[in-house]
């Protein structure tokens, strides 16, 4: 069992930065690929960025978010730069195991709010 817990969201304003942290409980937290998704109201839940040996990130964020991860302090974070209202969401931190076919733990969730 894996859990997650996000912090870090808020209200900014366009074009201000946020940094998303998320602490996990995993023994073997190198062993998960780590990722980011967010949900905007009345949308489905879409990636945004994950990272393993490598990092990988939704075409919509390249440039402005950068995923990274501390393996001594079982934490992921996600450092987004230049933020647009278009990001207004709750971001989400998920887990797989490296050899998983899908993200299998979830964190609750962090509000993001971009004012224009």
């Amino acid at each position: 069992q894996v859990q997650l817990v996000e912090s870090g969201g808020g209200l900014v304003q366009t074009g201000g930065s946020l940094r998303l942290s998320c602490a996990a409980s995993a023994v073997t937290f190198s062993l998960y690929i780590m990722g980011w998704f967010r949900q905007a109201p009345g949308k489905d839940r879409e990636f945004v960025a994950a990272i393993g040996g490598s990092e990988d990130y939704a075409e919509g964020v390249k440039g402005r978010f950068t995923i990274s991860r501390d393996n001594a302090k079982n934490t992921v974070y996600l450092q987004m730069n230049s933020l647009k209202p278009d990001d207004t969401a709750v971001y989400y931190c998920a887990a797989k195991f490296i050899t998983g076919n899908a993200y299998y733990y979830w964190g609750q969730g962090t509000q993001v709010t971009v004012s224009s």
